[in-house]
């Protein structure tokens, strides 16, 4: 949840050539991955379980090691595979529900609720960084041209994430009660603070009808756990160090989403309608043979890009449709353009970006 402003370079930067939409790239992505549009079941509830079963062993071993070395270890063992748990948040955004039945479910038992990141959170939200007319755009809630701003934007855009975990807390423990008793207090929470935005000018709706009604199931799910988490730490039934480690898990959980997100486009729109092709080439694939990518960017998220010509493909059905665009399509073909060796040189290159004169 980001509420600040980041300031943009002082002069207005140069007019960009629109992008046209590249026919045979469009054509070629809808063809090629007729095939793969299915869901697999039984990948997602294993991967989605698996991940949260390593994640909170692998936090009980933290909270209870001995030596720091091992605490160390079994923390960004934890924080690691409870972030690729909490990225099938983003699957559940575009994924059909009855092809996936009680998944949504599953994801709030496991993940959304206990790390307080619900499903409600992108649902509704996400989507509307994939219209067409928004991309990139005032709009657009999950987009900032941060390529355009001031340097320092872009290392105040990765930290203030690490505040994230106590953020949630105060807002399911404190806030979530209290708009259910202050009048007014009720639409500011839904507006502002119950979205995986990053555009702080982005005011999200209240929901109605039976999404209401799941919406409160959960968040009301969430507020029991954030008032009980308060009061365990506050009676010390939970010690103040197993708080500790547990906060900083979620932090570098944090963290790490935030460069991810942080490298996951170029940011080099300021606010213009796009097509297609100049959303996919502002856009960002990691694709093999780079190895770390599976680690900060799970779940289908190291292809990125891809994922923008074709949103609704489940994540494990990306690498085999990248496999056969990069098989069939010509060498001068746009697709390739988006593609990168890993994140350093995409922080570097948003970093020099910001550092030109507008």
């Amino acid at each position: 949840m980001t509420t600040m402003t980041f300031a943009r370079t002082n002069s207005v930067a140069a007019a960009r050539v629109p992008i046209a939409d590249d026919r045979a790239m469009l054509k070629a992505a809808a063809e090629l991955t007729r095939d793969l549009n299915a869901p697999r079941p039984a990948i997602y509830w294993a991967d989605l379980l698996g991940s949260a079963l390593v994640g909170y062993v692998a936090l009980g071993v933290a909270i209870a090691a001995g030596p720091l070395w091992l605490t160390l270890i079994a923390g960004v063992v934890s924080m690691l595979a409870l972030y690729r748990g909490m990225s099938f948040i983003h699957e559940l955004t575009h994924v059909k529900h009855a092809a996936l039945p009680g998944f949504r479910l599953g994801y709030n038992a496991v993940i959304g609720v206990p790390l307080l990141v619900p499903s409600f959170m992108y649902e509704g939200v996400h989507n509307l960084h994939h219209a067409r007319t928004r991309y990139g755009t005032s709009e657009d809630p999950e987009y900032l041209p941060l390529a355009l701003m001031k340097p320092w934007s872009l290392p105040l855009f990765v930290l203030i994430a690490a505040l994230a975990p106590v953020a949630l807390i105060f807002r399911y423990g404190v806030l979530s009660p209290l708009s259910v008793i202050v009048p007014g207090l009720r639409r500011i929470v839904v507006e502002r603070y119950s979205a995986l935005a990053i555009n702080p000018q982005f005011r999200r709706r209240m929901p109605e009808g039976e999404a209401a009604k799941q919406w409160n199931r959960i968040e009301a799910a969430c507020a029991i756990w954030a008032m009980s988490l308060i009061a365990l730490v506050a009676t010390g039934t939970i010690p103040a160090r197993a708080f500790a480690i547990m906060v900083g898990v979620a932090s570098g959980l944090a963290v790490i989403n935030q460069l991810r997100t942080l490298v996951a486009h170029l940011w080099e729109n300021e606010g213009e309608p796009m097509t297609v092709t100049a959303q996919y080439l502002d856009s960002v694939n990691v694709p093999p043979p780079a190895t770390l990518p599976a680690l900060w960017a799970p779940v289908g998220l190291r292809y990125h890009a891809l994922h923008h010509l074709l949103p609704g493909l489940p994540y494990h059905a990306l690498g085999e449709a990248h496999r056969r665009l990069s098989a069939v399509l010509d060498k001068d073909s746009p697709y390739y353009k988006a593609n990168y060796a890993g994140m350093p040189g995409l922080v570097a290159k948003i970093a020099r970006s910001t550092m030109l004169p507008r």
